[in-house]
């Protein structure tokens, strides 16, 4: 082979090298940087003019890739990772000594291993930014959930408190009557249902935090679906309100928490009748992507005001009037869905009543 030619073939050899190793860089994922560093040694290592007594290690803070043991006394070739503009690792290259054949790095090899640590700076630069942004995220998400905390401490104030002052008062009038009888069913009765409304607010507020345990497991969630909505089929039939299910297969399957499913589903749908009106109908469509499950329930209410639809979610708050709900439901069930890792928006509908879209991711 003429000198041209083995030019040519060594030029051909880099390009290919520096378009896998874009390739590589691409399809990357910031949890599988390993894999993606001991591609790219062994694509580099096929680019050399002596490939099989060439070996490539790259060494980063937190990795160390090599393509086999290093050979001691073996001429090597340096490049520098740097990440914004600091010195965080190296590419080398060392080409095993031969006593048959004088063997040099070509100058050309220099640069392309220059290129490859150019290209993995960035990579692992693109990377620190993702996470410094996940981090950030974080705690603005912390910050507003801090915000809403202080709203929450005025909101057990509100709740909590006449539940109490009841059993306190009841409890007094129990002592006092306990002097002189023994019986007194009625006052006890009182005393306990002002307990569990108040365990109640408690346990709401923790499922809003996410600090309930869960116990997770694969299930499907169409039977879920199917049994809440006949276990609610009376509570349509009173309130006058029609229901239809569209559901797009009878298998859709996820890992989640039976339970915490069946209450998202029944708070939804509780809501959804309490503000239909007579023969109005609630619609539930389920439907599934390659990675989520989608679940809609529309009703034909009067839908949400504009400035209703930013606090929806907050505890306490409430469209119903006093004395109809605590304003806890959709909180739980925005924990509950924030707890699976998922997604839920309320919205109105383009004709009428009002949209709930929760996206849940199936693994």
């Amino acid at each position: 082979m003429s000198t041209t030619e083995q030019a040519l073939k060594e030029r051909i050899k880099e390009l290919t090298c520096l378009y896998e190793v874009s390739s590589i860089i691409g399809n990357t994922d910031e949890n599988l940087i390993e894999d993606t560093l001991t591609a790219v040694a062994f694509s580099l290592k096929k680019a050399f003019q002596y490939s099989e007594d060439t070996e490539i290690a790259i060494s980063t803070s937190g990795f160390l890739i090599s393509t086999c043991n290093v050979v001691e006394n073996a001429e090597s070739i340096q490049s520098e990772i740097s990440i914004f503009n600091e010195n965080k690792g190296q590419f080398t290259a060392y080409l095993k000594p031969s006593n048959a054949l004088e063997k040099v790095f070509l100058k050309e090899e220099q640069l392309l291993l220059d290129n490859v640590a150019i290209k993995i700076g960035s990579l692992l630069e693109r990377i620190e930014i993702q996470k410094n942004e996940a981090s950030l995220k974080r705690q603005m998400e912390r910050a507003d959930r801090l915000g809403i905390l202080g709203e929450i401490t005025a909101g057990i104030a509100h709740e909590i408190n006449t539940p109490l002052a009841n059993i306190l008062g009841f409890a007094e009038l129990l002592k006092s009557d306990l002097e002189e009888r023994k019986e007194s069913i009625a006052d006890i009765d009182k005393i306990i249902q002002n307990a569990i409304f108040s365990r109640e607010v408690v346990k709401k507020l923790m499922f809003f935090a996410c600090e309930m345990p869960q116990e997770k497991k694969r299930i499907n969630i169409v039977p879920n679906i199917k049994n809440a909505i006949n276990l609610l089929d009376a509570t349509f039939r009173k309130a006058q309100v029609k229901y239809i299910v569209k559901i797009e297969e009878e298998e859709m399957w996820l890992r989640a928490d039976p339970i915490q499913l069946t209450q998202i589903i029944f708070n939804l749908l509780m809501n959804a009748i309490y503000f239909s009106p007579k023969e109005g109908l609630v619609t539930v469509e389920v439907t599934t992507t390659k990675k989520d499950i989608i679940l809609n329930i529309l009703d034909e209410g009067k839908g949400f005001e504009i400035d209703d639809l930013e606090k929806i979610f907050q505890p306490f708050f409430t469209t119903k009037p006093t004395g109809d709900g605590s304003g806890l439901g959709l909180s739980v069930v925005h924990g509950i869905v924030a707890s699976h890792k998922g997604r839920i928006v309320a919205q109105n509908n383009k004709n009428k009543g009002a949209i709930f879209t929760i996206t849940l991711p199936k693994d």
